[in-house]
């Protein structure tokens, strides 16, 4: 059964998970309205992402919500209930031991579908690493989730896959940071603030090595190699005092964008999610040909795990 998905991009404010919610609804209304069965916001899309790096613990736990007994699950909701859509939303969770993770969540009518928690956490030294991945249904289809930096780590989404997930909603706050890669770095404010009497400055900067043109040297291929479809979403415009630049994305299994938001408003775009395309792809037929024999024991090979992020604090440095 085809099932028709948008994935969304906005602006949010740090820290105010009234109005992030507020936004959540206004455009799960218009996905519903053009007739979607499904809408998928970024990572953190609830409560902000990037201001997080200043919390301290008790300040975390402040603006974390247990799950799914917290007012904004409650919210997501009411949302899903009155408009008939289900939505994909993030934020942070606590849970009864003040253990602090970094949470997506899927919701309908009924309640909390889905619950994921990321693998590779990293924004604040607080948050605890999540230990399982998630394969859940949706209107029949199987689906995954793995948040950000989940997602540069190419086992977790071949594991996702291998577990059933036709289709793997990918939330993210990314881009637009510095890294040791070629032609990354921030983008400059003041263009965002610039953006209706000079849009094309900040267009090429968007598009370029500090934002898209670095997306599209590894999403496609998460897709097409997994013979996936792949439900990205990125917020756009100011994060903290970090600018990201959208581009939130359906792509297909053969790695072909199929829908894309290139709007600089709160906004979202829309893709029909067929079955035909799962098998005609190539990922099917790689997955029908590996041989595990030959390296389900490099796979599995302990090593030792040590993640260096610096450029959180590059900025303020």
């Amino acid at each position: 059964m085809n099932i028709k998905i948008s994935t969304a991009q906005f602006e949010n404010r740090s820290g105010d998970k009234n109005y992030n919610l507020s936004v959540i609804e206004k455009l799960a209304k218009q996905a519903a309205a053009n007739g979607s069965d499904v809408i998928a916001f970024h990572e953190c899309s609830i409560t902000g992402y990037t201001f997080a790096r200043k919390l301290s613990k008790d300040q975390l736990l402040d603006i974390a919500e247990l799950i799914p007994d917290g007012e904004s699950i409650k919210r997501l909701q009411q949302i899903a209930s009155e408009y008939k859509i289900t939505i994909l939303a993030g934020l942070f969770e606590k849970d009864e031991n003040n253990n602090l993770f970094k949470a997506y969540v899927c919701v309908d009518k009924t309640g909390l579908k889905a619950k994921y928690r990321k693998l590779h956490p990293f924004i604040n030294p607080h948050l605890i690493p999540g230990n399982e991945y998630c394969v859940f249904e949706i209107l029949g289809w199987k689906c995954g989730i793995l948040i950000c930096y989940d997602n540069n780590i190419i086992e977790n989404v071949r594991a996702t896959k291998l577990l059933g997930a036709d289709i793997i909603f990918m939330p993210h706050v990314t881009m637009c940071t510095p890294s040791t890669r070629p032609g990354a770095g921030f983008v400059d404010p003041l263009l965002w603030d610039n953006r209706e009497s000079d849009p094309t400055s900040l267009r090429l900067e968007f598009n370029g090595m500090k934002g898209r043109d670095w997306l599209m040297k590894w999403l496609p291929s998460r897709a097409y190699d997994n013979g996936a479809y792949i439900v990205f979403s990125n917020p756009i415009g100011m994060d903290d005092d970090q600018l990201k630049n959208g581009c939130s994305m359906i792509i297909d299994p053969f790695g072909d964008i199929i829908a894309e938001c290139r709007s600089f408003e709160d906004s979202f775009e829309t893709a029909i999610i067929t079955p035909q395309k799962l098998n005609q792809a190539g990922g099917y037929r790689y997955l029908e040909a590996r041989r595990p024999e030959l390296y389900k024991d490099i796979i599995g090979k302990e090593h030792s795990s040590v993640q260096k992020v610096v450029w959180l604090n590059e900025k303020e440095n």
